[in-house]
């Protein structure tokens, strides 16, 4: 098992943020790694999500939608081929602070290929990944303030 996780501090609502990280069909506009989102918003769904990490190519898949809860918790898992050889199960959480809202995008990692992928660089581009995204959010969110 593997666990990336980036946070970011946003000064903004809960609404407001929530509102751009659901707002699908803008994220091609301001989002640098998950390049388009689009399917249901209710658990059980499936999603179709292309990302694409610094660095890397594109990669697409169909995750299932496993929380849609709102201004809480946006949380899916995805699988290689077949559950077990690569899955990873992805979450943003949303807690009130005192200046807004904190962030947590996180992803974590399970199957047999999880050690020989671990190795190389994909890892590491999914967190720079992660980052950018998070701070492309804030600055959205910050400016429909």
């Amino acid at each position: 098992m593997h666990h990336i996780q980036s946070e970011v501090d946003i000064a903004a609502t809960p609404d407001t943020v929530w509102g751009v990280l659901t707002d699908f069909s803008a994220y091609p506009d301001w989002n640098p790694f998950v390049r388009r989102i689009s399917g249901e918003q209710t658990s059980g769904a499936r999603l179709h999500v292309t990302i694409q990490p610094e660095g890397g190519r594109a990669m697409s898949f169909k995750p299932r939608l496993l929380v849609f809860a709102p201004q809480k918790e946006l949380r899916w898992k995805g699988q290689l081929l077949v559950p077990g050889v690569f899955d990873g199960e992805h979450y943003f959480q949303l807690s009130e602070t005192s200046a807004g809202v904190r962030l947590e995008q996180g992803e974590v990692f399970s199957g047999l290929l999880v050690p020989l992928l671990s190795r190389g660089s994909m890892l590491a581009g999914t967190a720079r990944g992660f980052a950018a995204m998070n701070q492309a959010l804030k600055t959205r969110a910050e400016a429909l303030r």
